[in-house]
């Protein structure tokens, strides 16, 4: 039996518009709400824990009432013929919750909270739910610093890039599915491709692809772009 085709997703926003989760950059997005370095950099939570700490409380009560959309569902059912990793610059669950089983965020996990003292040790990892997605302000982490959001906030490394890099080297093709291209260090991924790799874009908005790559551009919401992807995929 032949092996499976690895197709690796690199998806963003857009993918969990449809969602209702609240885009960041778009117009009436979050950053228009909120300053950008005050909520979601190190500088920013530095100065005021508790404005972050209820700023992503909100975030888990948005998620918590939303569902995966038809687009996650599709990305997830891909798995049945091909080699699938998703890396999603996202932070929400809805990956996981359609059904993908190998997901790699770039960004860090909104269900997860940590040490602020020691980000990446597990030790200090907590997963929240619907039941308990709120953090009071001020709580600690077992190791006695403040529990913080698991988020790559502004200022700081990006610990899973390396990896994604990893697996996008490997792909046979390369969906990228509603994202700018213009967050780095994440839109630099897409020079990781081998030579003569298939590269499809999905969003319906108009998107520089950087380094002159060749880009299939199906210009279409992450479900719709989604459907088309699969039929032209069944017909090669």
């Amino acid at each position: 039996m032949a092996a499976k085709k690895k197709v690796v997703f690199l998806t963003g926003a857009g993918m969990s518009a449809e969602s209702g989760i609240s885009t960041f950059r778009d117009a009436g997005g979050l950053w228009e709400q909120y300053p950008v370095m005050q909520v979601a950099s190190h500088t920013g939570w530095l100065q005021d824990p508790d404005l972050v700490t209820r700023f992503y409380n909100e975030r888990r009560r948005q998620l918590f009432n939303t569902q995966p959309c038809g687009g996650h569902k599709l990305v997830a059912a891909m798995e049945q013929d091909y080699d699938v990793v998703v890396i999603t610059q996202n932070v929400d669950d809805l990956h996981e919750r359609a059904g993908s089983t190998r997901v790699i965020h770039l960004h860090g996990e909104l269900c997860k909270v940590c040490s602020s003292r020691d980000v990446e040790n597990p030790r200090y990892w907590q997963t929240l739910g619907p039941d308990n997605c709120e953090v009071t302000p001020g709580t600690k982490a077992a190791d006695g610093s403040l529990l913080r959001p698991y988020i790559v906030f502004f200022e700081e490394a990006v610990p899973m890039i390396a990896p994604a890099a990893e697996q996008v080297g490997k792909a046979d093709i390369l969906v990228i599915i509603g994202t700018s291209l213009n967050v780095y260090p994440a839109a630099g991924l897409i020079n990781y491709t081998q030579s003569g790799t298939p590269i499809y874009l999905i969003d319906p908005k108009d998107v520089s692809v950087p380094y002159g790559l060749s880009v299939t551009h199906i210009k279409a919401g992450a479900t719709e772009g989604m459907k088309q992807l699969m039929e032209i995929l069944n017909k090669s």
